[in-house]
């Protein structure tokens, strides 16, 4: 474990959003002002280090962390100088509200303990998109720039949006370890969604319960983001950044420049999940202009200012560089299924399907784990009642103070329909929707219960109103809490692409990924090792292979028709130590070609043989 790294992140999140928020007004609450700044900071990350990038600057850390430094800095010494040490007034005292704030980060802490452990439950990366996001931080970290001529040749990175690449390759420059860099923060960023919901619904409902509950439905509810290592880990959190900053305005309307700013990373680091987020800021932009019945055009400008921003610093740079198709395709975007529909929508999930009732309201132990499914009998039961008693109660929700619940209930319409949209003509991945839908399933079931404890106290005094609270709590630990922490501890599987086999009691294994996990517990970081087929193994394993350099990927190409004495001499001048002979060169070369190549490495003398199984065999070069 990196304790600078960790630090280097929380100093980058602050300073940044120290730097970003000086100019507007900020909560008079200590922990709210600067647990959010964190939120601020870290949207503000990939943007500064992208605006580097365009100078042609890279975006190295000592620099990142010169500039998220920079205005703190001078702020302390113009505070000191102008008033001395009478002006550092740290003073913190514990209220009503901090209490809720205290509470919430507990709940923080329990959630990225579940995360933190069982992200680190097994030696590897998990499933496909792991392995590839380890490459392009890989990638990143060294080479500093998403705009360098190599990037075509990494997936994760342009086109594609790049904000999650970016905070990983950044983070990964101060370790040597992109296994454990991508595991802990993509834990820890998924967890702090705990943090800026909570803030976010204060503000949106200007009721700290409602989010205090709203924080603890979310850590609950196994439909919200498992700890999947993807770009979705960082696109969701930054949601509820971006609508605090919005709903800020209402105190401050200069928080218009800010929340354009933290819209940046909202819009570049998905292509669903971007796409997602302006179509929730649409609905909620509609919806309030039609509640309050004027143009709000600070929340206006805030969206064309993110917009124009993410326009100007990465799509229009990928446009001229890719064209329209190019740009289309390189995002994921269907275009021939498209077209075949006569739509501008076409882009599908490897999970979608239809779903049934039991599905939502019957959260499971065993359940996908990039998007897992299901919301739990009480959750589901309180957003029923809060949802009811919105239709009972529809007059008032016309009140300034209830706009909130209605723009909710727009996002519920939108996102049932968006996950239910496997058998319809519009759709955009509807599987990878399930928590987009918990985020107003989540504010609803806190409405629900809020309503109910009401209700309670009216009829049975406060003992019924907490014995209330007692089952609801018990209820959903019971039908959601559990088995989202059961999806999130256990062991999950390596990836499809690895070369399985069968045990004797039929138990299907990889002697493959067991040669590359000998690599990862006795090969030091960052040794140079070559494989003919793949690249991300080698990466995540936390060892080196330059996968966008020419030379290595003409050999990969042309390499296995080598002699044994120039793939010996093209690995030395290069300092590559290791070569591994794996499933993978069986799979593209045939068995008995990778036979006569083991043979041919073996026999020369050139090679020395470090681990071998019946999945892969690895090789010392002389």
């Amino acid at each position: 474990m990196s304790f600078i790294t960790i630090l280097l992140f929380f100093a980058y999140s602050f300073g940044l959003g120290f730097a970003v928020s000086s100019f507007v007004k900020n909560s008079e609450n200590f922990l709210e002002r600067n647990l959010m700044r964190i939120g601020l900071g870290l949207s503000m990350l990939p943007f500064l280090a992208i605006a580097l990038n365009i100078m042609g600057i890279p975006a190295d850390w000592r620099i990142i962390l010169a500039l998220s430094m920079a205005y703190p800095a001078y702020s302390l010494f113009r505070s000191y100088t102008s008033k001395g040490y009478k002006n550092f007034n740290f003073q913190f005292r514990l209220t009503k509200p901090g209490i809720s704030i205290l509470a919430m980060l507990a709940i923080f802490a329990a959630n990225f303990y579940v995360y933190g452990t069982g992200a680190f439950n097994y030696p590897y990366l998990e499933d496909d998109d792991s392995w590839g996001h380890a490459q392009t931080a890989k990638y990143y970290s060294i080479e500093k720039n998403v705009f360098s001529d190599t990037t075509t040749k990494v997936r994760y990175i342009t086109p594609y949006p790049p904000a999650y690449a970016v905070v990983m390759g950044i983070l990964h420059q101060t370790n040597d370890s992109i296994y454990w860099t991508l595991k802990l923060f993509n834990a820890l960023i998924v967890s702090m969604s705990t943090i800026f919901f909570y803030f976010f619904i204060k503000e949106f409902s200007g009721n700290s319960n409602k989010a205090l509950f709203a924080a603890f439905a979310m850590a609950s509810i196994p439909a919200f983001l498992s700890h999947f290592i993807w770009a979705i880990s960082l696109s969701v959190p930054m949601y509820f950044v971006s609508f605090y900053a919005l709903e800020r305005i209402k105190h401050d309307n200069k928080w218009w420049i800010v929340s354009g700013l933290v819209m940046f990373t909202t819009l570049t680091s998905s292509p669903t999940h971007s796409t997602y987020f302006g179509l929730f800021f649409a609905l909620y932009l509609m919806a309030k202009i039609a509640l309050e019945r004027k143009l709000l055009l600070r929340h206006i400008a805030a969206g064309a200012f993110g917009l124009a921003l993410s326009f100007l610093f990465w799509w229009l740079p990928m446009l001229m560089r890719y064209g329209v198709a190019g740009t289309l395709k390189g995002v994921g975007f269907n275009v021939g299924y498209a077209k075949e529909l006569g739509l501008g929508t076409a882009l599908t999930g490897t999970g979608d399907r239809a779903y049934s009732f039991s599905d939502f309201f019957i959260a499971k132990g065993q359940n996908m784990i990039n998007s897992p499914i299901g919301i739990g009998i009480f959750l589901s039961l309180l957003a029923i009642v809060a949802v009811a008693l919105l239709f009972l109660r529809f007059k008032h929700l016309l009140k300034k103070e209830n706009h909130w619940l209605v723009i909710t209930f727009v996002w519920l319409l939108f996102t049932l329909y968006a996950v239910n949209a496997a058998n319809m003509p519009i759709k955009l991945s509807p599987f990878r929707t399930w928590m987009l839908l918990a985020i107003p399933v989540c504010i609803l079931a806190a409405e629900g219960l809020l309503n109910l404890m009401s209700a309670a106290k009216a009829s049975a005094g406060k003992i019924g109103m907490y014995a209330l609270l007692v089952i609801l709590l018990t209820g959903i630990y019971f039908t959601s809490t559990q088995q989202k922490i059961a999806v999130n501890t256990a062991t999950w599987p390596p990836g499809g692409f690895w070369t399985y086999v069968k045990d004797e009691s039929g138990r299907a294994y990889s002697p493959e990924l067991e040669g590359y996990l000998w690599i990862k517990d006795n090969i030091a970081p960052d040794t140079k090792a070559f494989a003919f087929v793949i690249d991300g193994p080698i990466i995540g394993m936390d060892k080196f292979i330059c996968y966008w350099c020419d030379d290595i990927m003409d050999f990969k190409k042309n390499g296995a028709n080598k002699t044994a004495e120039e793939t010996h001499s093209f690995l030395k001048e290069r300092d590559y130590e290791y070569i591994i002979i794996d499933g993978q060169y069986a799979k593209a070369f045939g068995a008995e070609e990778a036979n006569a190549k083991l043979q041919e490495l073996a026999q020369s003398g050139l090679f020395k043989p470090a681990f071998q199984n019946n999945g892969a065999v690895i090789f010392m070069v002389n």
